[in-house]
Protein backbone atom coordinates (compact mmCIF):
# COMPACT_ATOMS: atom_id res chain seq x y z
CA UNK A 1 0.00 0.00 0.00
CA UNK A 2 1.42 3.84 -0.80
CA UNK A 3 1.92 6.23 1.43
CA UNK A 4 -1.11 8.29 -0.59
CA UNK A 5 -3.53 5.32 0.40
CA UNK A 6 -2.24 4.91 3.58
CA UNK A 7 -3.44 7.82 4.83
CA UNK A 8 -7.23 7.63 3.62
CA UNK A 9 -7.25 4.00 4.86
CA UNK A 10 -6.18 5.44 8.55
CA UNK A 11 -8.74 8.08 8.65
CA UNK A 12 -11.44 5.54 7.69
CA UNK A 13 -10.37 3.18 10.19
CA UNK A 14 -10.44 6.22 13.05
CA UNK A 15 -13.89 7.37 11.59
CA UNK A 16 -15.01 3.89 11.95
CA UNK A 17 -14.05 3.45 15.57
CA UNK A 18 -15.41 7.57 16.71
CA UNK A 19 -18.75 6.19 14.94
CA UNK A 20 -19.12 2.69 16.64
CA UNK A 21 -18.03 3.96 19.86
CA UNK A 22 -20.28 6.91 19.27
CA UNK A 23 -23.21 4.47 18.50
CA UNK A 24 -22.81 2.97 21.96
CA UNK A 25 -23.84 5.82 23.60
CA UNK A 26 -26.14 5.56 26.29
CA UNK A 27 -27.99 7.86 28.84
CA UNK A 28 -25.88 7.20 31.98
CA UNK A 29 -22.94 10.10 31.81
CA UNK A 30 -20.47 7.69 33.70
CA UNK A 31 -21.45 4.82 30.71
CA UNK A 32 -21.37 6.36 27.73
CA UNK A 33 -20.85 3.07 26.25
CA UNK A 34 -23.36 1.12 27.93
CA UNK A 35 -24.65 -0.86 24.59
CA UNK A 36 -21.00 -2.01 24.24
CA UNK A 37 -20.55 -2.54 28.00
CA UNK A 38 -23.80 -4.53 28.08
CA UNK A 39 -22.38 -7.02 25.22
CA UNK A 40 -19.36 -7.49 26.72
CA UNK A 41 -21.02 -8.47 29.61
CA UNK A 42 -22.89 -11.10 27.96
CA UNK A 43 -20.00 -12.62 26.41
CA UNK A 44 -18.13 -12.30 29.97
CA UNK A 45 -21.48 -13.83 31.64
CA UNK A 46 -21.25 -16.70 29.01
CA UNK A 47 -17.73 -17.69 29.49
CA UNK A 48 -18.23 -17.36 33.30
CA UNK A 49 -21.40 -20.07 33.68
CA UNK A 50 -20.08 -22.02 31.15
CA UNK A 51 -16.34 -22.51 32.12
CA UNK A 52 -15.17 -20.49 34.88
CA UNK A 53 -17.83 -20.80 37.65
CA UNK A 54 -18.05 -24.62 36.89
CA UNK A 55 -14.42 -25.03 37.14
CA UNK A 56 -14.24 -23.05 40.28
CA UNK A 57 -17.21 -25.65 42.01
CA UNK A 58 -15.42 -28.24 41.08
CA UNK A 59 -12.09 -26.92 43.19
CA UNK A 60 -13.99 -25.97 45.78
CA UNK A 61 -15.56 -28.93 46.30
CA UNK A 62 -12.87 -31.40 45.33
CA UNK A 63 -9.37 -29.68 46.93
CA UNK A 64 -8.74 -29.82 51.10
CA UNK A 65 -9.42 -26.36 52.48
CA UNK A 66 -5.77 -26.21 53.57
CA UNK A 67 -4.86 -26.44 49.77
CA UNK A 68 -7.00 -23.66 48.85
CA UNK A 69 -5.55 -21.67 51.18
CA UNK A 70 -2.13 -22.39 50.52
CA UNK A 71 -3.39 -21.26 46.49
CA UNK A 72 -4.66 -18.58 47.60
CA UNK A 73 -1.85 -17.51 50.14
CA UNK A 74 0.75 -17.79 47.34
CA UNK A 75 -0.23 -15.55 44.68
CA UNK A 76 -1.60 -13.06 47.15
CA UNK A 77 1.53 -12.57 48.30
CA UNK A 78 3.48 -12.29 44.67
CA UNK A 79 0.76 -9.68 45.03
CA UNK A 80 2.05 -7.95 47.91
CA UNK A 81 4.66 -7.07 46.34
CA UNK A 82 3.82 -4.01 43.54
CA UNK A 83 0.78 -3.01 46.49
CA UNK A 84 3.70 -2.17 48.26
CA UNK A 85 5.33 -0.28 44.94
CA UNK A 86 1.87 1.39 44.43
CA UNK A 87 1.67 2.19 47.48
CA UNK A 88 4.99 4.07 47.52
CA UNK A 89 4.41 5.75 44.58
CA UNK A 90 0.83 6.99 46.27
CA UNK A 91 2.99 8.66 48.61
CA UNK A 92 1.77 5.96 51.25
CA UNK A 93 5.17 4.80 52.61
CA UNK A 94 4.26 3.61 56.33
CA UNK A 95 1.73 0.98 54.15
CA UNK A 96 4.24 0.48 51.59
CA UNK A 97 7.24 -0.27 53.81
CA UNK A 98 4.40 -2.71 55.85
CA UNK A 99 3.57 -4.54 52.13
CA UNK A 100 7.29 -5.02 51.33
CA UNK A 101 7.80 -6.17 54.84
CA UNK A 102 4.94 -8.71 54.36
CA UNK A 103 6.06 -9.91 51.42
CA UNK A 104 9.81 -10.55 52.33
CA UNK A 105 8.47 -11.86 55.42
CA UNK A 106 6.41 -14.48 53.49
CA UNK A 107 8.40 -15.36 51.04
CA UNK A 108 10.53 -16.43 53.51
CA UNK A 109 9.21 -17.78 56.96
CA UNK A 110 6.37 -18.23 55.21
CA UNK A 111 7.53 -20.55 52.66
CA UNK A 112 6.88 -18.62 49.21
CA UNK A 113 4.14 -17.26 50.44
CA UNK A 114 2.03 -20.81 51.12
CA UNK A 115 1.72 -19.42 54.97
CA UNK A 116 0.78 -16.14 56.11
CA UNK A 117 2.33 -15.20 58.93
CA UNK A 118 2.69 -11.44 58.38
CA UNK A 119 -1.01 -11.36 58.99
CA UNK A 120 -0.45 -12.75 62.62
CA UNK A 121 2.66 -10.90 63.43
CA UNK A 122 0.10 -7.82 63.08
CA UNK A 123 1.05 -6.76 59.14
CA UNK A 124 -2.37 -5.67 57.36
CA UNK A 125 -2.63 -6.88 53.63
CA UNK A 126 -3.20 -4.27 51.27
CA UNK A 127 -4.38 -4.12 47.71
CA UNK A 128 -3.29 -1.31 45.29
CA UNK A 129 -2.65 -1.22 41.41
CA UNK A 130 -1.75 1.40 39.02
CA UNK A 131 -5.19 2.53 38.28
CA UNK A 132 -5.56 3.67 42.11
CA UNK A 133 -2.06 5.26 41.92
CA UNK A 134 -3.47 7.04 38.62
CA UNK A 135 -6.46 7.83 40.52
CA UNK A 136 -4.28 9.11 43.80
CA UNK A 137 -2.71 11.70 41.33
CA UNK A 138 -5.17 13.21 40.18
CA UNK A 139 -6.25 11.61 36.86
CA UNK A 140 -10.08 11.13 36.32
CA UNK A 141 -11.37 7.84 35.87
CA UNK A 142 -12.86 8.28 32.57
CA UNK A 143 -16.32 6.25 31.57
CA UNK A 144 -17.07 3.07 32.88
CA UNK A 145 -15.82 -0.22 30.39
CA UNK A 146 -16.58 -3.73 30.79
CA UNK A 147 -13.13 -5.48 29.43
CA UNK A 148 -13.77 -9.05 27.71
CA UNK A 149 -12.81 -11.59 29.90
CA UNK A 150 -11.24 -9.00 32.57
CA UNK A 151 -14.89 -7.36 33.83
CA UNK A 152 -15.94 -3.94 35.24
CA UNK A 153 -13.32 -1.21 34.87
CA UNK A 154 -13.05 2.23 33.63
CA UNK A 155 -10.81 4.06 30.56
CA UNK A 156 -8.45 5.04 33.29
CA UNK A 157 -8.25 1.69 35.00
CA UNK A 158 -7.92 -0.10 31.43
CA UNK A 159 -4.91 2.48 30.05
CA UNK A 160 -2.97 1.17 33.67
CA UNK A 161 -3.45 -2.28 32.51
CA UNK A 162 -0.29 -2.84 30.66
CA UNK A 163 1.69 -1.26 34.07
CA UNK A 164 0.17 -3.80 36.08
CA UNK A 165 0.74 -6.40 34.24
CA UNK A 166 4.40 -5.54 34.03
CA UNK A 167 4.35 -5.28 37.84
CA UNK A 168 3.34 -9.00 38.22
CA UNK A 169 5.95 -11.31 39.29
CA UNK A 170 4.26 -14.67 38.11
CA UNK A 171 4.51 -13.06 34.55
CA UNK A 172 8.43 -13.93 34.21
CA UNK A 173 7.82 -17.43 35.25
CA UNK A 174 9.68 -19.51 33.39
CA UNK A 175 9.29 -22.22 31.99
CA UNK A 176 5.88 -21.21 30.03
CA UNK A 177 4.12 -24.26 30.94
CA UNK A 178 3.93 -23.69 34.74
CA UNK A 179 3.10 -19.93 34.64
CA UNK A 180 -0.09 -21.01 32.39
CA UNK A 181 -0.52 -23.43 34.40
CA UNK A 182 -0.22 -21.30 38.03
CA UNK A 183 -2.56 -18.63 36.20
CA UNK A 184 -5.26 -21.02 35.33
CA UNK A 185 -4.89 -22.04 38.87
CA UNK A 186 -4.96 -18.66 40.40
CA UNK A 187 -8.13 -17.53 38.12
CA UNK A 188 -9.88 -20.66 39.33
CA UNK A 189 -8.82 -20.08 43.10
CA UNK A 190 -10.01 -16.42 43.29
CA UNK A 191 -13.47 -17.34 41.48
CA UNK A 192 -14.23 -20.27 43.96
CA UNK A 193 -13.44 -17.37 46.92
CA UNK A 194 -16.93 -15.61 45.23
CA UNK A 195 -19.07 -18.69 44.91
CA UNK A 196 -21.08 -17.90 47.78
CA UNK A 197 -21.40 -14.37 47.51
CA UNK A 198 -22.36 -14.80 44.06
CA UNK A 199 -25.02 -17.33 44.52
CA UNK A 200 -26.80 -15.28 47.09
CA UNK A 201 -26.90 -12.36 44.57
CA UNK A 202 -27.99 -14.18 41.83
CA UNK A 203 -31.13 -15.26 43.82
CA UNK A 204 -31.82 -11.21 44.38
CA UNK A 205 -31.08 -9.75 40.90
CA UNK A 206 -32.84 -8.15 38.23
CA UNK A 207 -30.58 -5.93 36.38
CA UNK A 208 -27.21 -7.28 37.01
CA UNK A 209 -25.34 -5.49 34.86
CA UNK A 210 -26.09 -1.99 36.36
CA UNK A 211 -25.87 -3.69 39.61
CA UNK A 212 -22.05 -4.46 38.78
CA UNK A 213 -21.46 -1.35 37.12
CA UNK A 214 -22.65 1.19 40.18
CA UNK A 215 -21.12 -1.38 42.54
CA UNK A 216 -17.53 -0.96 40.96
CA UNK A 217 -17.74 2.51 40.19
CA UNK A 218 -18.49 3.34 43.99
CA UNK A 219 -15.80 0.94 45.67
CA UNK A 220 -13.31 2.54 43.09
CA UNK A 221 -13.82 5.81 43.94
CA UNK A 222 -13.65 4.84 47.47
CA UNK A 223 -10.38 3.04 47.70
CA UNK A 224 -9.37 5.89 45.90
CA UNK A 225 -10.73 8.88 48.21
CA UNK A 226 -11.11 6.95 51.09
CA UNK A 227 -11.84 9.79 53.48
CA UNK A 228 -13.21 12.43 51.01
CA UNK A 229 -16.43 13.06 51.59
CA UNK A 230 -16.24 15.60 48.36
CA UNK A 231 -15.57 12.19 46.18
CA UNK A 232 -18.66 11.07 43.91
CA UNK A 233 -21.33 8.85 45.35
CA UNK A 234 -24.11 7.14 43.97
CA UNK A 235 -27.39 8.32 45.17
CA UNK A 236 -29.03 4.71 45.36
CA UNK A 237 -30.11 2.03 48.22
CA UNK A 238 -27.07 0.04 46.71
CA UNK A 239 -24.27 2.32 48.70
CA UNK A 240 -24.07 0.02 51.44
CA UNK A 241 -23.24 -2.49 48.88
CA UNK A 242 -19.68 -4.27 49.20
CA UNK A 243 -19.24 -5.81 46.20
CA UNK A 244 -16.27 -5.49 44.35
CA UNK A 245 -14.89 -6.31 41.06
CA UNK A 246 -14.75 -9.64 39.84
CA UNK A 247 -13.31 -11.85 36.74
CA UNK A 248 -15.59 -11.96 33.63
CA UNK A 249 -18.93 -11.09 35.29
CA UNK A 250 -21.06 -11.61 38.22
CA UNK A 251 -24.71 -12.07 39.28
CA UNK A 252 -26.28 -8.89 40.54
CA UNK A 253 -29.01 -7.31 41.98
CA UNK A 254 -31.13 -3.98 41.96
CA UNK A 255 -31.94 -1.32 44.29
CA UNK A 256 -35.09 -3.33 44.55
CA UNK A 257 -33.60 -6.20 45.79
CA UNK A 258 -30.34 -4.90 47.14
CA UNK A 259 -32.20 -5.31 50.91
CA UNK A 260 -32.14 -9.31 50.14
CA UNK A 261 -28.36 -9.65 49.37
CA UNK A 262 -27.63 -7.11 52.11
CA UNK A 263 -25.88 -9.96 54.33
CA UNK A 264 -23.71 -11.32 51.42
CA UNK A 265 -20.38 -11.75 52.24
CA UNK A 266 -17.73 -9.30 50.91
CA UNK A 267 -16.10 -11.07 48.27
CA UNK A 268 -12.47 -10.80 48.04
CA UNK A 269 -10.33 -8.71 45.35
CA UNK A 270 -9.84 -10.45 42.52
CA UNK A 271 -8.20 -7.68 40.04
CA UNK A 272 -4.50 -9.41 40.11
CA UNK A 273 -6.29 -12.65 39.61
CA UNK A 274 -8.22 -11.07 36.27
CA UNK A 275 -4.75 -9.27 34.98
CA UNK A 276 -3.36 -12.73 35.65
CA UNK A 277 -4.86 -14.10 33.12
CA UNK A 278 -3.71 -11.37 30.96
CA UNK A 279 -0.15 -13.04 31.31
CA UNK A 280 -0.67 -16.30 29.52
CA UNK A 281 1.54 -17.55 26.83
CA UNK A 282 0.45 -18.79 23.22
Amino acid sequence: MSLTTAKPARAAIALGLTLLLAGCAGPNPRDPYENFNRAMFTFNDTVDTYALKPAATAYHTVLPSFVQTGVNNFFGNLADAWTGINNLLQGHGEAGMSDVTRFALNSTLGIVGLFDIASEAGLPKHKEDFGQTLGTWGVPSGPYLMLPLLGPSTVRDAAALPVDITGDIWRYKEPTYIRNTGTALRVVDQRAGLLDASTLLEDAALDRYEFIRDSFLQRRESLIHPDDDSAPKRKSKNDESAYEAVPVSEPVATEEKTAAASDAPTPKEVNSGALAATSVSP
